[in-house]
């Protein structure tokens, strides 16, 4: 027996919508799940805390979250396909204030903070390392890999591989595994329907504009 749910316990968390070969950890906390919508061949693994939020999550096909990740969907977080998130990683689409003209977390009302919120894009094939940290209103481009511990405060450039805190681009990335990609989508039929809404709700392979769509 393994950590994951089954078919039957994946239809009471109350997603938005989710493919086929999904393996989601009973050990992840999942919060507003419907405003979260998963693709296919997509894992979540233990420890993981996916917050819905207003704009929502939006998981695209063959996607790993790994162990102990935070993803807060308060302005909108999309996956592209085949992009990871490594272990111990954040993802905020909102964050306090801290410049101190405002007071900061949780406990506080409103009226004394400003919340800055902005949509946060993972690019199709992007890997993000162990320990980073991504803030709002970022585009991590198409085939980018980010090295551990580093944060990510601005749009990063296609096919690159990036390092630091902040990020900086040290070199461009192979594309090599386009034609793998190609050779797997052929083999394996990819593109099913998803559960719950079918294509209504199903995350294609994802494009921006498709998504500023949905979320918007």
């Amino acid at each position: 027996m393994n950590s994951f749910y089954t078919k039957e316990e994946l239809n009471k968390l109350g997603l938005k919508s989710y493919g086929q070969n999904v393996k989601i950890s009973r050990k992840a906390s999942i919060y507003i799940p419907e405003n979260i919508s998963v693709g296919n061949n997509v894992q979540i693994d233990d420890f993981c805390m996916l917050i819905g939020g207003e704009k929502g999550i939006f998981i695209g096909n063959n996607v790993h979250i790994a162990f102990a990740c935070l993803i807060l969907g308060t302005a909108g977080v999309v996956f592209e396909d085949f992009s990871s998130l490594s272990s111990r990683s954040a993802i905020y689409s909102a964050t306090d204030d801290y410049s101190g003209r405002v007071l900061i977390n949780p406990t506080i009302p409103m009226e004394y903070k400003n919340i800055i919120k902005g949509r946060v894009i993972v690019g199709k094939h992007a890997v993000i390392g162990t320990n980073c940290t991504v803030l709002p209103d970022v585009k991590i481009g198409t085939g980018c890999a980010i090295g551990a511990n580093s944060l990510i405060i601005k749009d990063l450039e296609d096919w690159g591989i990036y390092v630091g805190s902040p990020v900086k681009k040290i070199k461009n990335r192979k594309r090599d595994l386009i034609e793998l990609e190609k050779r797997y989508t052929e083999k394996y039929n990819y593109g099913k329907k998803s559960r719950r809404g079918g294509c209504k709700n199903y995350i294609p392979i994802i494009c921006p504009s498709f998504v500023w769509k949905v979320a918007s």
